[in-house]
């Protein structure tokens, strides 16, 4: 049981990422398919029931953003990974003239995303958290140093 947490600005390759890696193997949670919260809880509540591995595939910009996605996937024993996608941000905008119709979001939401974007921490209770930069359509992906260890005897 696994729920990966993506963070990072509007139209940093996310969903690419996400249909790279996981389109097989994990269910796709993100806000621009379902539209409404209310949409989102029910079927973040099925995916937890149902132990079902998924990725949360939305900006996810602060702590207090992901927190909620968090609790509740401890709360059901879920692995929790999350994937900080390092801000571009004139590479999101270069993405995102490539967008059309409602996918093409206007430059001031990246702007505003850019401002309040926080780095995932361990303290937010993640079990692994990597950082993902994109160059050229290329994802490059490194595990973040310095993660805790939990008290207790010095192993051998």
């Amino acid at each position: 049981m696994e729920m990966l947490l993506f963070v990072g600005l509007q139209a940093a390759g996310k969903s690419t990422f996400f249909k790279e890696k996981w389109y097989e193997t994990h269910m796709r949670l993100n806000m621009d398919m379902l539209r409404t919260r209310r949409r989102e809880a029910i079927l973040l509540d099925a995916l937890l029931q149902a132990k079902q591995p998924f990725v949360v595939d939305n900006t996810n910009p602060t702590a207090e953003d992901r927190k909620a996605y968090i609790d509740k996937a401890q709360a059901h024993r879920f692995r929790i990974v999350g994937y900080y996608f390092v801000p571009d941000y004139l590479e999101s905008i270069n993405r995102n003239e490539g967008r059309s119709g409602k996918a093409k979001i206007p430059e001031i939401g990246i702007r505003s995303v850019m401002k309040k974007l926080q780095q995932p921490t361990w303290d937010e209770g993640f079990d692994d958290i990597y950082d993902v930069t994109s160059k050229n359509g290329v994802f490059t992906v490194e595990a973040r140093a310095g993660k805790p260890q939990l008290p207790g005897p010095a192993p051998y």
